[in-house]
């Protein structure tokens, strides 16, 4: 769990829930000891700034090139996308996931909002909370898309690396954490 900023104590009580054991990782040390991470949701920019001074970006970039478990949420998803749209000019992103992004696409705080999603693999429709969130504006050819909201991908899975526009975390509903603990491994 990158406990940097943002909503990480939240995944937190739902991965243990699960039966989990999440680390808080805020230095390189703590990232060498786990076997997947969560990137939470916050603000993308602040959170970049924090990758960087922490001296986590690289051993991150690193962990992520060589196939490390990661599920990335609003921010997270903006972080690990292959580019960011909107982003500060001197924002860096992971391009663990071969999809473009597009910050607060949905709109500002007060446009937040909620809704069922069909989501591939899933029986019932999730429900998802949308904070100032992202939308994917490009999709590569590796990636596969899971869920959308208007034709704008907003749950996508490229190799170990799921991304979600919005905050699982804010739900009752376990099971995207459910399936991230279960794919991998």
């Amino acid at each position: 769990m990158l406990a940097l900023q943002g909503a990480f104590a939240r995944h937190a009580v739902a991965l243990s829930a699960l039966g989990a054991e999440p680390t808080l990782v805020r230095t390189p040390a703590h990232l060498a000891a786990v076997d997947a991470l969560v990137l939470p949701g916050g603000e993308s920019t602040t959170m970049s700034m924090l990758l960087e001074s922490s001296e986590l970006f690289d051993p991150l970039a690193e962990r992520l090139a060589t196939g490390l478990p990661t599920f990335g949420t609003c921010a997270g998803m903006i972080l690990l996308g292959a580019e960011v749209l909107d982003g500060r000019t001197d924002q860096r992103s992971f391009g663990a996931v071969d999809i473009s992004v597009q910050r607060n696409a949905f709109g500002r705080q007060v446009d937040s909002f909620e809704a069922d999603l069909a989501v591939a693999g899933l029986d019932e429709p999730f429900h998802a909370v949308f904070i100032r969130a992202p939308f994917v504006t490009r999709v590569g050819a590796d990636v596969e898309v899971l869920a959308t909201v208007d034709d704008h991908p907003v749950l996508c899975r490229q190799g170990a690396v799921t991304v979600a526009a919005f905050h699982p975390e804010l739900s009752d509903d376990l099971r995207l954490h459910d399936r991230f603990l279960k794919e991998m491994g």
